[in-house]
């Protein structure tokens, strides 16, 4: 096993997990409260349900590497559109009064990288590309 493997697997599972807790957060937070912080910010209130299940169901299918190309490509899309929406205005380490969007990004490189990545050995994905062409 060469250590891009091992590399991208931490890499899947760590945004996996870490989107797997802020998807359960907004959840546990009362999703109708996130809704309503959509809706003050000017995204449909709708989208919060949306948002926090692709971050739940999604990151739970990143940690066991399944579906990981398209569930990488929607969550760089909500890392974008949150560092635009929400945090650019903080800047890169924040204002002091809220966070940057460092974070933000971070987990967009990672997602666009797992993108690109999205058949590792360590992963479902790879499993079931390996019994198609069998």
């Amino acid at each position: 096993m060469k250590s891009f493997e091992v590399g991208t697997f931490i890499l899947r599972v760590f945004l996996g997990l870490s989107f797997v807790i802020h998807g359960l957060a907004k959840f546990q937070g009362g999703i109708g409260n996130t809704a309503g912080w959509f809706d003050s910010i000017g995204i449909p209130g709708f989208m919060a349900y949306i948002v926090a299940g692709i971050e739940l169901l999604g990151g739970l299918m990143l940690i066991i590497g399944l579906g990981t190309r398209y569930i990488s490509a929607l969550l760089f899309v909500i890392m974008i559109a949150a560092t635009v929406k929400v945090k650019l205005s903080a800047g890169f380490m924040g204002n002091g009064q809220g966070a940057g969007y460092e974070l933000d990004l971070a987990f967009a490189v990672i997602a666009l990288f797992l993108f690109l990545n999205w058949k590792s050995p360590l992963s479902l994905d790879a499993k079931l590309a390996n019994k198609e062409a069998a």
